[in-house]
């Protein structure tokens, strides 16, 4: 138990380390899952826009344990932009290689994904100044199954990233 708690700890250390030398976040903010996902659980997050003028990249940050059992995710992204317009996304990610092996960075069982959001194709510009939201949620299936999966287990905190584009 003292192993895990040490390891943990030097986890979480070396994560404050990497993200308090990171000049290009402009936002970096995670929340918390409970025990499992739940389907109808969102997890929104709240940012001002930076600026109007430069490139930025948006991410989708994820958390996830070995208790995480599928080789991809699905996600509906919606952003919110001040002046009421949204745009929803249904995305998938790969999570796993093809022998099973949990992709995403980390030294134990709790791995770290940065997936593309926005930037990735053509660069991103907040094109409207002030407040706005993005709002994450899973939609998993099984393989056969209408339902999607009520509760999503080994995903232990989801993210969102903004940082400015390298030039």
């Amino acid at each position: 138990m003292l192993r895990k708690t040490k390891g943990l700890f030097l986890v979480v250390i070396s994560c404050f380390l990497i993200t308090s030398c990171d000049s290009d976040a402009i936002f970096d903010q995670y929340k918390s899952v409970p025990n499992q996902w739940h389907k109808d659980s969102i997890v929104s997050f709240n940012f001002k826009a930076p600026d109007t003028i430069q490139n930025y990249n948006l991410y989708v940050n994820l958390r996830n344990t070995d208790a995480y059992k599928f080789s991809n995710l699905f996600l509906i992204v919606e952003l919110n932009y001040p002046n009421g317009k949204a745009v929803k996304d249904t995305l998938e990610y790969k999570m796993a290689a093809p022998n099973g092996e949990l992709l995403g960075t980390g030294f134990s069982d709790l791995k770290e994904n940065k997936l593309w959001f926005r930037g990735y194709k053509e660069p991103f510009k907040f094109n409207e100044e002030g407040d706005y939201s993005v709002a994450i949620q899973h939609a998993m299936r099984n393989n056969g199954d209408v339902d999607g999966v009520e509760n999503l287990q080994g995903i232990t905190d989801i993210g969102f990233r903004v940082e400015q584009a390298q030039k």
